[in-house]
């Protein structure tokens, strides 16, 4: 009996040591593998600022496996954070998105307030990317929250930097200036000169728009200096276009031209340095090497832990084990290195065939952009005498049974140019090219007056529209006017066309309100025909209709419904859909936007001095008979003379032998062309105004108009206010009305 006890007692003494020494070894490995994840996680830093991006993200993942295997939460969202940051540089916004989430989901558990703060650091960097100001801004203010909890300065002061430029982007100049003083004052003390000479740029761009134009211009001089002397490349590309514009401002055309074009040739250079770092050879060269580079990490790992365990021989059996498993791999990837060779060469074709696909891409691209040129201006020239000689004969007292013939004329010269405008609509918001222009207007009487439009136009349906404005809501807020006019004239279009004999609703609804931050539900609500379940999964696409019979009975193109996806995407909402066939649809979005006062109607040319308004003269260049007469009609009622020639070559003439205030220069005309012309007088005439009043929109093109010299851009069929703004403001900051 006593030895069967002593026996128990051994076995339990040597399973007691075994447990211990086996605890001992997994502690030993824990810290060989966290050892080796930080390596690698340094190493990857290393290889982003080398720009070896590919090997980076190979580190990173490898890093992220060991560190999610050691259950390590710390570690964890260090590596979602470098691979957030890492997918920034790709532009993969998505996935970028989706690791800083992670990130900070890891970093909450571990009240971790300096990580938390890069990670939404990253996040606003996203949006700001993106042109999302206003959510940017809300995630810098987190990062400016958790940094100073953390009582972190350095970091404090490039959140409030980062999130004064959204205030600025969104023209929200107190806010801006706030997070800009901060930046200025407390970072002359703690010496970060890259924050300084940002926001001293920035500030002047504000104050040149708002308070003094000079003093303005000393601040962004300023910090413009600091940029230039330490070479602080993200900063000189933004100062180059903030200065040129507050030339601009200035009146100094010559020096805004001079900077517009350094803006333009620096960032083509930083883009062309970018493009070189992300090419196909480098990821080629990343997938050839890769096998070999893991195989040598897993190797040193393997060698790394064999020292570790040395106490426990099974564990050291084990490690032989794998130390010989991928020994015979790589003695065999050795051996089939020929095969390798063969994949390499592969590989090499098939990046000779994606480079010559990217070209074609760009070649049809580039042929898109010139059948959109030129089919707007074919279309829009044409259009400006319709649109424009419809307006002169319903403003000339028309016979009453002329009247319902020229509104069907006007009704259907708006709809085509509707229709131009979509299709270029869709396509700046496929290109991302479309921005927010936020202004400050009466909500309630833009979506009345809209309603009283649509209306009219189509009284044939026998639909009301009902619209009901939450009263717990201001009328005027800050918002892009035009873009949310665009959605709802072709929401509720929409809800007319398809709906007979019944009811529109339309509802602005207050969601919630922090401060003067509102959030506002739209709906646009019918009793009409409905969708069915299948079709709106993909309602939103480009050229999406219910069906076939649909399309013929009721007619449109298909894009309005893609349009208002993208537009109110780029205002920071999304648009939902409830839908049931045969009984009515509903649309509805959500929108962050900020109440503002009452504006006044802006009235340009009514209150200037007849005096000043008899020495402007302004040369109208047009080959076009009937869009002569508009454009020197439309100047008369502004009381604004003008002289007219169809031609550039005697343009030029004119200009040399008169003292024009300004020219309207046609672009495609006989002879030589606008743009031709243009080139010219401004070999002898830099300070002159020249306006492209000009069919053509496309962006690259105005891109392409302002190199040449043109001070800004007239699109033509053009609405009467935009038409004075434009000539207005260029008319004040030449000094021609004070």
């Amino acid at each position: 009996m006593k030895s069967i006890i002593s026996t128990f007692y051994i076995i339990a003494f040597t399973l007691t040591c075994f447990i211990s020494l086996a605890q001992n070894n997994s502690q030993n490995e824990n810290i060989a593998l966290k050892d080796h994840a930080l390596e690698l996680l340094e190493k990857s830093r290393t290889n982003i600022k080398n720009d070896l991006y590919y090997e980076a993200r190979k580190q990173l993942d490898d890093a992220l496996k060991l560190a999610k295997d050691l259950n390590d939460n710390k570690l964890t969202g260090r590596i979602y954070y470098e691979i957030g940051k890492l997918l920034l540089i790709f532009k993969e916004y998505d996935g970028a998105e989706l690791s800083f989430r992670k990130a900070i989901l890891k970093q909450e558990l571990l009240n971790e307030h300096t990580n938390l703060g890069k990670s939404y650091i990253g996040l606003g960097d996203i949006y700001l990317n993106l042109y999302k100001y206003a959510t940017a801004s809300k995630y810098y203010q987190e990062a400016v929250d958790y940094f100073n909890l953390a009582n972190d300065v350095n970091n404090l002061l490039y959140a409030h930097l980062k999130k004064g430029i959204s205030h600025y982007h969104l023209d929200e100049f107190s806010d801006a200036l706030n997070d800009l003083d901060i930046c200025i004052s407390k970072g002359k003390s703690k010496n970060n000169q890259d924050i300084l000479s940002a926001a001293y740029v920035y500030k002047g761009h504000i104050e040149s728009r708002i308070t003094d134009l000079d003093q303005g211009k000393r601040t962004s001089y300023k910090g413009f200096v600091i940029a230039e002397e330490e070479n602080y490349t993200d900063v000189l590309k933004n100062s180059y276009f903030i200065i040129s514009e507050i030339e601009g401002l200035a009146g100094e055309t010559e020096k805004s031209i001079f900077y517009l074009k350094k803006h333009i040739r620096f960032n083509d250079s930083l883009n062309a340095v970018k493009s070189n770092k992300l090419s196909a050879d480098k990821r080629l060269e990343f997938l050839s090497n890769n096998q070999t580079e893991y195989f040598k990490e897993k190797i040193e790992t393997v060698e790394a832990l064999e020292s570790s365990k040395a106490i426990n021989k099974a564990t050291t059996m084990l490690s032989i084990a794998l130390i010989t498993i991928l020994s015979l791999f790589t003695i065999s990837l050795y051996k089939n290195n020929s095969i390798r060779k063969k994949t390499n060469s592969i590989l090499s074709g098939k990046n000779k065939e994606l480079l010559v696909a990217k070209e074609k891409a760009e070649l049809a691209t580039k042929a898109k952009a010139n059948f959109l040129s030129t089919v707007t201006h074919e279309l829009r020239t044409p259009l400006y005498a319709v649109t424009g000689l419809t307006n002169m004969l319903l403003e000339e007292d028309p016979k009453k049974e002329q009247l319902e013939h020229l509104k069907s004329l006007k009704f259907s010269g708006d709809y085509l140019l509707t229709f131009i405008n979509d299709i270029l609509e869709v396509n700046k918001i496929e290109a991302q090219k479309t921005e927010v222009e936020a202004v400050s207007f009466n909500l309630k009487n833009k979506i009345n007056n809209i309603i009283l439009a649509l209306n009219n136009a189509q009284p044939q349906n026998n639909v009301k529209i009902h619209l009901d404005y939450d009263e717990n809501l201001p009328t005027h807020f800050i918002l892009d006017q035009v873009k949310i006019s665009q959605i709802l004239i072709n929401l509720i279009g929409n809800s007319i066309k398809f709906t007979k004999n019944g009811d529109v609703w339309v509802r602005v609804i207050k969601q919630n309100k922090q401060g003067k931050l509102y959030n506002i539900r739209f709906e646009v609500e019918d009793n009409g025909i409905g969708i069915s379940k299948e079709k709106q999964e993909s309602i939103f696409e480009s050229f999406s209709q219910g069906s076939v019979a649909i399309n013929r009975k009721y007619g449109g193109t298909g894009l309005g419904l893609s349009i208002v996806k993208g537009l109110v995407e780029v205002l920071g909402g999304q648009i939902n859909i409830e839908s049931t066939l045969h009984k009515g649809t509903k649309f509805y979005f959500d929108l962050e936007v900020k109440k503002s006062l009452e504006n006044k109607t802006i009235s340009y040319f009514e209150n200037v001095d007849e005096n000043e308004l008899n020495k402007i003269k302004i040369l109208i260049v047009e080959d076009n008979k009937i869009n002569q007469m508009i454009t020197q009609k439309t100047l008369k009622k502004m009381h604004i003379k003008s002289d007219v020639i169809d031609n550039g070559t005697d343009a030029i003439e004119m200009v040399k032998n008169n003292n024009y205030s300004a020219v309207l220069m046609d672009i495609h005309m006989a002879g030589i062309s606008g743009m031709e012309a243009t080139k010219q007088i401004r070999e002898f005439n830099k300070d002159l105004l020249i306006f492209a009043l000009t069919a053509v929109t496309i962006d690259d093109k105005i891109k392409e108009f302002v190199e040449q010299g043109f001070n800004d851009v007239i699109p033509k069929p053009f609405k009467q206010e935009v038409f004075e703004r434009i000539l207005y403001t260029e008319l004040t900051k030449s000094k021609f009305i004070s």
